[in-house]
């Protein structure tokens, strides 16, 4: 995953920040713990009471995720 396409595996946000999508997410295979915005894996490394809040908050939290 040294290559990354902007639009796909990412992008910038109003701040400038490097934001990774869901697609890169999948790539990758596991959870991180960082409570990344796309997450498909329902933060399942993010400690508590962080992970709570980003499941309740989260647009994906109907969703199944892995």
């Amino acid at each position: 995953m040294n290559n990354l396409t902007e639009g796909e595996d990412f992008y910038y946000n109003e701040q400038g920040y490097i934001v990774l999508t869901e697609k890169y997410h999948l790539q990758k295979g596991f959870c991180c713990g960082n409570g990344c915005r796309h997450c498909p894996y329902k933060y399942i490394n993010v400690p508590e009471p962080k992970r709570s809040e980003l499941v309740q908050a989260s647009p994906n939290a109907s969703r199944g995720g892995a």
